[in-house]
């Protein structure tokens, strides 16, 4: 199993990533969820581009813009809350399993009403990946070359484990949430069935009772 494994990622070289673009108003705050494992790297790229009115098109980048990044955990902490460029790189490691919130809002000061500029942001997060520099890897020799791609991989099959750790206990808490639930059900079943057998037995002693006083029976 371990062979296979590693043979596939030696094939396809896994880089789990996301990259999107969204549009969003000048003072707007956009974010996206991510559920990222326990004690895992997540790094994010990201470039704004603003809307220029005479031409109809974006601009290439949006000079003097700034950025603000705000990342919550699963426990709605600010894990990170930092201003950058018009285009920049944030990264943080989680230390909780779930879903963090990745914000990400301009810093302008217009007012609403003058902040009607639409901005395109692209964004691409890579969730426990450690990136190779290139350049150190050209000047190296080859051995070093093949030591520092091992390294990688196996940082890479790392995070395969924390991922399938982190689906594992998904699975255990979604299965006990289920066999949970079953039991309210079932017992509920029976609470109904004792109402309606109490009801009918009330039912059958009035009816007599009844008939008795009546002296029908």
């Amino acid at each position: 199993m371990n062979n296979h494994l590693i043979g596939f990622v030696m094939n396809f070289w896994i880089s789990f990533s996301l990259a999107l673009y969204f549009h969003s108003g000048e003072r707007e705050e956009k974010c996206i969820i991510e559920d990222v494992p326990r004690d895992t790297l997540v790094i994010g790229n990201y470039k704004v581009q603003r809307w220029d009115i005479k031409i109809q098109d974006f601009l290439e980048s949006a000079p003097g813009l700034g950025m603000i990044v705000t990342v919550k955990s699963p426990s709605a902490e600010v894990q990170l809350s930092k201003l950058y460029g018009p285009q920049g790189t944030f990264s943080f490691t989680s230390y909780l399993s779930g879903e963090h919130f990745i914000c990400l809002q301009s810093n302008s000061t217009r007012f609403v009403a003058l902040a009607g500029s639409k901005l395109r942001i692209h964004l691409d997060i890579r969730v426990g990946e450690h990136f190779l520099d290139e350049s150190v890897v050209q000047a190296k020799d080859k051995v070093n070359e093949l030591n520092i791609k091992l390294e990688h991989l196996i940082e890479q099959i790392h995070h395969i484990s924390k991922e399938q750790n982190y689906e594992r206990e998904r699975e255990e808490k979604f299965r006990k949430t289920s066999e949970g639930t079953n039991s309210n059900i079932v017992w509920w079943a029976i609470v109904q069935t004792l109402i309606l057998i109490s009801i009918g037995i009330w039912q059958i002693k009035s009816l007599r009772d009844f008939f008795i006083s009546k002296k029908l029976v």
